[in-house]
Formats: C-alpha cells, structure tokens, sequence
C-alpha cells in the first residue's frame, strides 16, 4: 500500500514516504478514523450486505491539510472495501480575493477524485454584513454549510463530511464552556435541522498534529484560510494558546480531556433535564439492598 506503483494504490498515496515514522503515522489515522466511523454508526445497517445501494458522501474539501488527510483516509478504507460509500469531493469557492481556484481542480483532476467545484460570493456578504471588528466566523460558517447541504441535495447524498478533528472538538468545548455557559462541542454525528441530511466527521478521535505530519509528508497543495485566518484575537486562537499550554506543561492532557468527553456522567453534573435530581431516593434503610440509586461518590 505504501510503494509507488500506481496499478497497487490509490494516486491519492503516490509517493507516500516509505519511512516507518509515516507508516505508523497512517496506520495511527486509519485506524482512529475506522473506529469514529464504527463507534458513531456513520455506516448505515445492511450497507455492507451485497448488492444493497451504496450511500453517497459529499467530502468537503477547504484545500487546508484537515481536509486533505480526511479525503486521503477516506479512499484509503474505501480502497481496502471498508467503506461501502461512493465519495463526491467538494469545494466551495467563496470569493475570496486571491483564492487560487485552480489547485483543487487540478489536484482532483491528477488523483481521478470525482468532485464538485461550487462558486458562491458569500465573501462580499460576510465582508459586508459583519461590522468592523467583529469575527467572521459565525455567519462565514453559517452560508458556506448552507450552501453544502444545498450541494449534497443536488447530487444526492445522504451526508456531508466535514474534516473536524480532536482538537477542533476540544476547542469548541471550552469555547463553550468560557464563553456559552453550557457543556456541548461538535459531535462526531448529528442530523442537520431540516431533518434530511446526516453530518458527520470522521476525523474525530485524530490529532490535528497528525493531520499536520501527514499532509505535510504526502506534499498536498495546502491553501491557507485568508478569511477568518487574518485575524487576530479570536476566541478560538485564545482557547487554542491555553491548551497548547496545558499540553506543553503535561503532555497527553488533550487526549485526557477528550476522554472526558466520551465518559459524561449526568448524575455527577447538575442538569435536571439529564438525570432525574428530583426522583432520586433512598432505599429501605431497614433492608440489607444495596444503596443503588445514590450515585457513587468519586
């Protein structure tokens, strides 16, 4: 899988380093992604039986090395028959002044990726609803997912595939946590409002430093973000600088801390709606029971 005969891989992993370190690396990246794809069911039941109708995923691609790594992990567990899907790569132009509109095409083109290039100016929409000093962010999001789910209907997909990783959902969480008041992040799976799209991202349990490491090593054409990327101050890039720290001060405290996402304990939290506060009682204390239904101190 990782020489470079052309007739034994996919073009996406021509001239894949053959050195141990990537290998590992790949393995690593396949591996956490086949188990996001299994844990969070994004494989319909009965896609895998023969002759049952494949679904199709529409991959979006910025051009950032996220992406990349999840369109290449991708074709990689749909070369190995892992990923009973038809893959559609997409990238929404915006309008960005400068944005090179040709690396992509040409990129999809080279690597026989069947894809879509959809151009939508909502760059002058943000650049002139959005008052000066205010991030971009928000609304920027909120028209380019707009204009995917319009995509994914078009050419028929049941979901869109976006290239969040480990860290992106850590950085939501606290940026929830400081500045939301409440305990959510971007799931790995979630169905969108109109109830007829599934979103999911595959590269959940991934690292962004190795999303980094392997488009880097792979030499993909990387197109830097110019929008919300030039500026300063956002709340994002605070949240990332304190978890950078952490990290630097312990490393594997991120992977900690993503833990503590997937083990919530309701009970051990004070939302109502989440556990019955109300309806908790003590047992018979005259009986021998055990005490059950008082949770476990910790």
């Amino acid at each position: 899988m990782l020489d470079t005969d052309l007739d034994d891989i996919h073009p996406l992993f021509a001239g894949a380093p053959s050195t141990t370190e990537f290998k590992k690396l790949r393995k690593r990246i396949v591996r956490y992604t086949r188990e996001a794809i299994e844990q969070y069911g994004m494989i319909e039941q009965g896609a895998r039986d023969p002759g049952a109708k494949p679904q199709k995923w529409l991959v979006c691609l910025s051009g950032g090395k996220d992406s990349y790594t999840l369109l290449a992990v991708l074709y990689e567990l749909k070369w190995r028959g892992l990923l009973p899907v038809d893959l559609l790569a997409c990238n929404l132009d915006q309008g960005q002044p400068g944005f090179p509109a040709t690396v992509l095409p040409e990129f999809l083109e080279k690597m026989g990726v069947p894809h879509r290039i959809e151009y939508q100016d909502t760059y002058s929409v943000v650049m002139d609803k959005v008052p000066a000093g205010r991030t971009f962010c928000a609304l920027c999001s909120r028209l380019r997912r707009g204009n995917l789910y319009r995509v994914a209907r078009e050419e028929g997909c049941n979901a869109v595939i976006l290239g969040h990783h480990r860290d992106d959902i850590l950085e939501t969480f606290f940026m929830n946590l400081f500045h939301g008041g409440r305990l959510a992040t971007m799931p790995p799976k979630l169905v969108n409002e109109e109830g007829d799209l599934f979103v999911f991202r595959p590269l959940a349990h991934v690292a962004e430093a190795d999303c980094d490491k392997f488009a880097r090593a792979m030499n993909y054409p990387i197109i830097p973000c110019d929008l919300c990327g030039s500026q300063d101050g956002l709340q994002r890039q605070q949240v990332k600088q304190i978890l950078d720290g952490w990290e630097s001060n312990s490393p594997g405290r991120r992977q900690v801390m993503f833990r503590a996402l997937m083990n919530a304990r309701p009970s051990h939290l004070l939302d109502p709606k989440l556990f019955d506060f109300l309806g908790l009682g003590l047992k018979n204390t005259d009986s021998k029971d055990n005490f059950d239904e008082i949770p476990a101190l910790r």
